[in-house]
């Protein structure tokens, strides 16, 4: 098992752990609109979460360059930079990025939704581009 399939096997990882909390986000802003959870406590438990996922992305595309595998960097590159404009664009006055008072209106609250089915969507494609090429380094290892 060559480096690049360590790479790629830790990238598999990382992918699968980033989709699990992105699942949470989507839970947790599901319960919110069913009125399950309340807003304070809904905002409190993903506002936590949001550093810590950006810092994963970012540190699962550290390996890549590690590795030299720079097409597969440039998927990662767009979703880095939302993580970055999300984080850096936070009002004055929200307590985060997700701010309970304005968590309320419906449309705010839509966007947070598709906002994470994109993510999702994003790091699924990620994790299938990550297992071929694990494969094809696999095989061509062999």
């Amino acid at each position: 098992m060559g480096p690049d399939s360590m790479v790629f096997i830790f990238e598999l990882i990382a992918s699968t752990l980033l989709m699990f909390l992105t699942v949470y986000f989507i839970i947790c802003l599901s319960d919110l609109e069913c009125d399950y959870l309340n807003a304070s406590s809904c905002c409190r438990k993903l506002n936590k979460l949001v550093v810590p996922e950006a810092a994963g992305h970012v540190f699962a595309t550290l390996f890549l360059i590690i590795g030299f595998h720079y097409w597969i960097i440039l998927l990662n590159v767009p979703l880095i930079v939302w993580h970055f404009y999300c984080i850096s664009h936070i009002p004055k006055g929200n307590t985060g990025r997700y701010d309970p008072t304005e968590i309320h209106n419906r449309n705010v609250l839509r966007n947070f939704q598709k906002e994470a089915f994109v993510k999702l969507a994003w790091y699924l494609i990620l994790f299938f581009v990550y297992l071929y090429s694990m494969i094809y380094s696999l095989v061509k290892g062999e």
